[in-house]
Formats: structure tokens, sequence, C-alpha cells
């Protein structure tokens, strides 16, 4: 499958594109290993796109701006491919996965690769596996890949963690909103859009851009950013308006991070991130046994009944799983 796959991916065919990530996606033990040995054969190309990470509050109009935006950048001549991560049920474990539907325009066009992805059980607004899904893009030529989360939160700094750029988009609203987003996402941010800036609401919008410009000169300043950044900006997707300067602000950060050396020492840090994510992962799944799960249940309910402390509980939880690795 894997040999099947690289060549169409690196001649930039969507069907194949998609097969891949519904591939390096499933849990399955086989497929993990054939998406592995795809990925490590795409390697070798070491294509790089610009990644893009978007977050915003609940009705700002992420996936109006992302069509817009990448309408724009597919009509200056780029390939444009959008993950987006939609909310798992934590009932059911199901998502809408409705992207497609709320990105028609874009979804239509040949330079276009929309892909939405369940979030699952992962936290920070994106999917597990969305890194290595960026990567896919990347080998499949795109120039631009955006990142889509699900919401702002205070772990939705994750996406930073796989992001050249990191884009917080927020709507017009007064002090409480300004109240209402974390600390955390306003550090990672490098450029913050105030949608909806046109009509009625684009007074609005220019005063809650200065508030945010405001906070912003109040952080502390980080070395990976020249002078003026992070900044906030005043956009409108219904019309476009200053989409093309948001681009080109993007365009200018990025090439001086590149220049000063910071772009490389970023991504170093992310691949270093990540494998650190997946030695947690892979830690975490020698809990997914027979015997462990069993274990665990048994654990459980000592400690629900109180007969045990979760802390010492704990502790012969790891002595079991030390003892299973350990040779016969």
């Amino acid at each position: 499958m894997t040999l099947d796959l690289a060549d169409p991916i690196r001649a930039g065919e969507r069907r194949a594109l998609a097969r891949a990530i519904t591939l390096v996606e499933s849990r399955r033990a086989d497929h993990r290993k054939d998406a592995e040995a795809l990925l490590a054969d795409l390697a070798t190309d070491r294509r790089e796109a610009i990644r893009i990470g978007l977050s915003g509050t609940p009705g700002v109009g992420k996936s109006s701006f992302i069509e817009a935006f990448g309408m724009m950048l597919v009509e200056a001549g780029l390939k444009v491919a959008v993950l987006a991560v939609d909310p798992s049920s934590a009932r059911s474990g199901g998502s809408i996965l409705g992207d497609k539907t709320r990105m028609e325009r874009l979804s239509r066009e040949p330079q276009a690769f929309i892909r939405p992805s369940p979030s699952q059980t992962q936290l920070g607004g994106v999917a597990r596996r969305s890194r290595e899904a960026v990567f896919l893009c990347e080998a499949a030529g795109y120039d631009v890949v955006l990142i889509e989360t699900v919401g702002v939160g205070q772990s939705e700094t994750v996406v930073a963690e796989m992001s050249d750029l990191f884009v917080l988009l927020l709507a017009p609203a007064g002090g409480d909103e300004l109240q209402g987003v974390k600390r955390g996402i306003m550090e990672q941010a490098d450029l913050i859009l105030v949608n909806k800036a046109d009509g009625d609401l684009k007074a609005q919008a220019t005063r809650t851009c200065a508030d945010y410009s405001g906070a912003l000169r109040l952080l502390r300043k980080r070395p990976e950013d020249p002078e003026g950044f992070p900044k906030a900006m005043t956009v409108s997707a219904m019309t476009g308006a200053n989409l093309d300067d948001a681009w080109f602000t993007m365009q200018a950060l990025a090439d001086w991070r590149r220049s000063e050396g910071h772009w490389d020492t970023r991504r170093a840090g992310q691949a270093r991130h990540w494998f650190r994510a997946e030695v947690e992962a892979a830690l975490l799944a020698q809990l997914d046994t027979p015997g462990a799960r069993q274990q665990m249940a048994e654990l459980s309910e000592a400690v629900a009944d109180g007969s045990v402390l979760p802390a010492a509980a704990a502790r012969d939880m790891a002595t079991f799983l030390r003892k299973q690795d350990a040779p016969l």
C-alpha cells in the first residue's frame, strides 16, 4: 500500500492524499506499520510548506475566514490544504465533520484540499495524527497548510507545536471577551485577527483590535519575534477586507524567522516535542492490554471504596507494568 500511495502523493493526487491520511489516523497495528513506512519514504523529499495554526472563539467565523483566505491564496496561484479538527462527542465518540459543507467554494477548487478529522480523545484542539497529516500535505506539494482547531481553551496551545505561525481569530467584543481569552493562548499567538470588521461592527472591531494591541504590548517579547510582533489586525471574511494585508504580514514574519535562524530552531523543537508525545502515548498504550485493564479495574474499586489511597494504587499499577515488561 505504501508504494502505491507514495508516488501519487508526490504527484499531488488528492485521492491518494486522503487515503494516506486515513492510513495514518488508523489505530490498527498493521496500518501503523504501513503508515510509518510511507512517512519514511516521503521524508526523503523534504518538501516544506508554511504551516499556519488557526484557533478562535466559537462563532467567530473560522470556517468563513478559512474559505475566504484560502480562495485568495488559490487565486494567487498557491496550493492550499486545510486540516480541520472537529470535536468528538464524549458520549458516542462521533463527530459531525461538516467543514467541507461550510467551505463549499474552497472545496471545489482543484488547488485546494480540505480534510476534516475527529479530535477523538486528544486534548489541545487537534487530532493525535494531525502532525503526520501536515507532513503528508507538504509531501503532496501544498504551499500553505492551515490547521484549524476546535476552539479556544487552555489546551489549545498544542497547535502551536505543529505550526510555523499561530493565528488567533477573534470577534468584535468588549472587555469581557478580552478577559475570557486565556493568557496562555495569547502568549502563543503570532497574529491576532479581529474578524467581522464590516458594516455596523467595523467601528467595534477597530476598538477591539486596539484593546488587543495594548494587551500584546504587556506580554514579554519573545526572541523569535521581530519588532512589532505579535500584532493585532482587523479582517473581514465577508468582504475580504485586509485579508491580503494579513497574508503579507504572515509572509514577512516567516521570512524574518527564516533569515534569523528561528524557523529551523522552531521546527527542531517541535520535532523533539512530538517525539516525547509519541513516547508518552506508547507508555499509555501499555494500559490497554487485558491484564492491565483488569488490574486497573481492581485498583479503581479499591480506591473508590477507600481501602487504598490513589497514590499507593498508582505505585501498585506501575509495579504491575514493570513486572509485565520483565524478561522471563
